[in-house]
């Protein structure tokens, strides 16, 4: 299955940014364009809008002035439905309400040819039920670009239960032909990004809420220790609360209120409280020229041991040894017992693995980081029974390493490690229920929320059993099914195992 030719029309249905930003898309790509709206001087607008684009990219030097210039006069506002009648793609950009893209795309079946695709831009309907009442569902199909879609690579190419696969292929071989990176995706609430993204802001959430950090601490962990671009805090008051925040409700209605995507009460707060975020000044932090940016908590110094002994394989941290000796403290290694790190004051030094400081007698848990020898934040917790001098050790360690430090409170899981343990679970029961497969969801998050490694990715780094094992005993002390393990997540462990010959 080719793609739709250059010489062919494709059509944009709704003026607003979206659709003029998909408009330039296609235009750019030697396609005529053009572009419908209800309201005939949107679409007017629309095409002048794109027209004025394409023109300062020739300006900066971003486009052949002779491109651009044969560009330009490939575009224009249709007066009618009617006049889309030679389009091979029409893609809908209009208000994200049912009844309304339903009887648009009926009015569509009436003039388009047979041969023509009709998609939607949707990203948060189901393209099943969209299709619903049509004559001929299989040419019907989702293409969520994302915003602003001229700048963002990723494109969901959304197979409802009836479309053709011929015609998601047609569709899929065309946008990667306009320079784009398509990702295949069944039907599903949310598609690829705003399925498995759900717990980036939840477990953030979660954490606030059970009093272990403020929203900055909070956002710095993620960013500096995680290696996430934007902490969610931050991201949610760009993206705005209220628009975050009913996408989050929307899947976890979709998914008949499953615990794993439960909606934020704190969240709800904000949105109540018209807190929204940028657009409104306010949102987990102020905004305007007399708000002062809120800082992280960081620990003030201490004192680094001279030595320690790493007890058992540390795993995804197997690499603090180095960088500990590196430091200029002595490190003595046994393989017997663990995984820790024994602090001279006998306390222990532990990754995150879902259990609580307040069950041992002295330890100190440190969160996952992406890489810990770039990590510039590290975070720590403890609980009222930890000693003073195991937790100063502790924070004078990193300190040596040159990490700031943030303490939180006793949460298990902690912040980094939580989170990627629920995004490693979300994909891996996404594969199994056949929405996509696991290199199409790593490549929708790097490429759609700009995460440093897909799950997969971060699954396969951190080993087998790693998620596993952390959510389990997440689920065995915060009980009611948000963190027991999915089966293709169990599953994926025992595979792993036979193959290695351990289990």
């Amino acid at each position: 299955m080719t793609a739709i030719e250059r010489s062919r029309t494709v059509a944009v249905v709704g003026a607003g940014t979206m659709g003029q930003g998909i408009a330039q898309v296609a235009l750019l790509a030697g396609h005529r364009v053009l572009i419908y709206d209800i309201d005939a001087a949107l679409a007017s607008d629309g095409v002048g809008i794109v027209q004025d684009r394409v023109e300062r990219m020739a300006a900066k030097g971003r486009l052949d002035r002779a491109e651009a210039e044969e560009a330009v006069g490939r575009i224009a506002a249709a007066g009618a439905l009617a006049d889309l009648a030679g389009a091979a793609l029409v893609i809908e950009a209009v208000v994200e309400n049912v009844g309304i893209k339903q009887t648009l795309f009926a009015a569509l079946e009436d003039v388009l040819e047979p041969d023509a695709l009709l998609a939607t831009n949707t990203s948060s309907l189901s393209v099943t039920e969209l299709a619903a009442g049509l004559a001929h569902p299989g040419r019907f199909l989702g293409l969520h670009f994302f915003n602003p879609a001229p700048l963002l690579p990723l494109v969901e190419v959304v197979s409802g239960s009836a479309t053709d696969p011929d015609a998601a292929e047609r569709a899929y071989r065309t946008v990667l032909g306009w320079g784009k990176t398509p990702v295949r995706c069944a039907d599903t609430p949310g598609f690829i990004v705003n399925r498995i993204a759900r717990p980036f802001y939840a477990e953030a959430f979660a954490v606030y809420e059970e009093q272990g950090a403020d929203p900055a601490t909070i956002d710095a962990v993620l960013r500096e220790s995680g290696g996430f671009k934007m902490g969610p805090f931050a991201l949610t008051d760009l993206i705005g609360q209220d628009v975050n925040e009913a996408v989050t409700r929307s899947v976890w209605e979709s998914f008949f209120r499953s615990p794993k995507f439960t909606p934020s009460l704190a969240q709800r707060r904000l949105v109540q409280s018209g807190r929204l975020g940028r657009k409104s000044g306010h949102g987990w932090f102020p905004y305007g020229p007399e708000a002062v940016a809120a800082q992280p908590h960081t620990a003030g110094p201490e004192e680094a041991p001279d030595k320690v002994t790493v007890v058992g394989d540390l795993g995804p941290a197997a690499e603090l040894a180095d960088l500990l000796e590196e430091a200029g403290i002595a490190v003595t290694a046994t393989e017997q017992g663990g995984p820790y790190i024994q602090l001279p004051g006998e306390g222990q030094l532990v990754l995150a693995d879902g259990k609580t400081s307040v069950e041992f007698a002295d330890v100190v848990y440190f969160d996952l980081a992406l890489d810990y020898r770039g990590a510039t934040r590290i975070a720590l917790s403890a609980s009222e029974d930890t000693s003073e001098r195991t937790l100063a050790e502790a924070i004078g360690l990193f300190q040596k390493l040159g990490k700031q430090v943030s303490v939180i409170g006793d949460v298990p899981g902690m912040i980094v490690a939580r989170t990627v343990a629920m995004l490693i679970d979300l994909t891996a029961d996404a594969v199994a229920r056949g929405v996509a497969s696991a290199e199409d969801i790593d490549t929708a998050m790097r490429l759609g929320v700009n995460y440093p490694l897909g799950p997969s990715e971060w699954h396969e780094r951190l080993g087998q059993d790693w998620a596993y094992d952390l959510l389990h005993h997440l689920d065995e002390r915060c009980p009611g099914g948000r963190y027991a393990p999915s089966l293709a997540l169990f599953k994926l462990g025992y595979a792993a195992g036979d193959e290695e010959g351990t289990r």
